[in-house]
């Protein structure tokens, strides 16, 4: 058990010998950290937080009461193999929120990474591969082996099904199930998740050029002519001189487990 000096630990917080917890850290009262993780810089686990696994949680994350992360998957071919998760920095960790270890034919790690908001109740499953700034809103869920690209929204008591691929700043709107990959940038909405059209809102909060902006909406006109797929690869022969627009091309001619969900 490693616990730097600077760091503070609740008398009644239980860390088990093998732990390390970085510098300025806080422990709150009743958590119970495994002998396998490692916590950075300045986190703070509030209180009656579970961290177990072979976890690691990167610097200025705060945690709150009755999380619990890397415990095992959620997967019956699971066997006891040693995986991870591996969770980046300054995430905000809401209460009762979930999140599981990998497994081994997933690739062996989940990982989540900086400046997330996950709120109450949200659950990442196995092998997630989770990017920067993403917001779970209460209770949305990700199936095992789902890939979310920078700045993606779920709504809440959404759940995005096995092994989807939702792109970078797509927004999911509440109450949906998502069974389909969903293109960077995508509108998502309905009971039975339908792409809508463009998250505008987001792309215009982040200060994406008009131009851009004008560009993939465009693109989306193409992509509701006919195949999608076909119209993807007519549009990327003429090679367009648009980063989002060739972003999105390379997200659908890419590699998938999945269909997509293409526009209405």
């Amino acid at each position: 058990m490693a616990i730097h000096p600077s760091a503070s630990v609740h008398p009644s917080a239980i860390i088990e010998a093998g732990a390390e917890i970085g510098p300025d850290s806080r422990i709150g009262p009743y958590c119970h950290v495994g002998p396998e993780v490692r916590i950075g810089r300045g986190v703070t686990l509030k209180s009656h937080v579970v961290v177990s696994g072979a976890t690691s949680i990167g610097d200025g994350t705060e945690v709150f009461p009755f999380a619990s992360l890397g415990e095992v998957p959620q997967d019956l071919k699971y066997r006891g193999e040693r995986t991870r998760l591996e969770i980046g920095a300054r995430n905000r960790i809401r209460e009762h929120v979930t999140m599981n270890t990998g497994t081994e034919g997933g690739g062996g790690v989940t990982r989540i990474g900086d400046d997330g908001l996950f709120m109450a109740g949200a659950h990442v499953a196995h092998d997630c591969q989770v990017g920067n700034r993403v917001i779970l809103v209460n209770c949305a869920a990700l199936a095992g082996h789902c890939v979310l690209g920078d700045d993606v929204i779920v709504g809440g008591l959404s759940g995005v099904h096995q092994w989807v691929r939702i792109g970078r700043g797509a927004i999911i709107g509440a109450v949906c199930m998502v069974t389909a990959d969903v293109l960077p940038h995508g509108l998502v909405q309905g009971p039975r998740g339908q792409l809508d059209g463009l998250n505008l809102v987001g792309l215009k909060r982040r200060g994406v050029d008009k131009a851009e902006i004008a560009a993939l909406r465009e693109l989306f006109a193409e992509l509701s002519d006919g195949n999608f797929r076909d119209s993807a690869r007519r549009v990327a022969e003429s090679r367009p001189d648009s980063a989002l627009v060739n972003e999105v091309l390379d997200f659908i001619l890419g590699p998938s487990d999945r269909s997509f969900l293409t526009p209405r």
